[in-house]
């Protein structure tokens, strides 16, 4: 995917603060700490992978989907592609 690689830097970042989330989120458990924080780093984990889902879902719709030259039936196995991996992100 072309866009993924155009897109590695912020792709990347986003992936890196995601991991700090994590580390936050690992760290506030091991500590003990109140549900409230565990909850808002689970929050906030939730918020870094839609984010990180959105930027390369847009690049891809736009990328794949809107290429003038795609043909109808690449279109569709495209938005085919896209259908499943929503359905399984949604679950």
């Amino acid at each position: 995917m072309a866009h993924t690689l155009r897109d590695r830097k912020p792709l990347l970042a986003r992936v890196r603060r995601l991991q700090g989330q994590l580390r936050s989120l690992e760290t506030v458990l091991e500590e003990g700490g109140e549900c409230a924080r565990v909850l808002q780093q689970i929050a906030a984990v939730r918020g870094a992978v839609n984010g990180l889902m959105n930027q390369v879902l847009e690049g891809h719709i736009r990328e794949h989907l809107a290429r003038p030259d795609a043909t109808p039936a690449e279109r569709e196995a495209d938005a085919d592609e896209v259908l499943a991996v929503l359905r399984s992100y949604l679950k």
